[in-house]
């Protein structure tokens, strides 16, 4: 095996938010500035929406109660 190949791991590597959120994780870069997180991401917030383009939602949704009744 060819030596010093790998790049430094930081077991403890500082995480920063756009939202302000921080937190440690391990990575090989010992900080990372990131946009979105868990804590302001909106699938995970609870606060996701869902856009109905040409109906295409209430289409899938006629086709899935069709598949049931079968």
């Amino acid at each position: 095996m060819k030596k010093d190949i790998h790049p430094t791991y930081y077991p403890k590597a500082r995480v920063n938010c756009a939202c302000g959120n921080t937190f440690t994780v391990g990575s090989t870069k010992e900080l990372l500035d990131i946009e979105i997180c868990s804590n302001c991401h909106p699938f995970y917030t609870g606060k996701s929406k869902v856009i109905d383009v040409l109906g295409q939602v209430q289409k899938f949704k006629v086709r899935a109660a069709k598949s049931k009744k079968k």
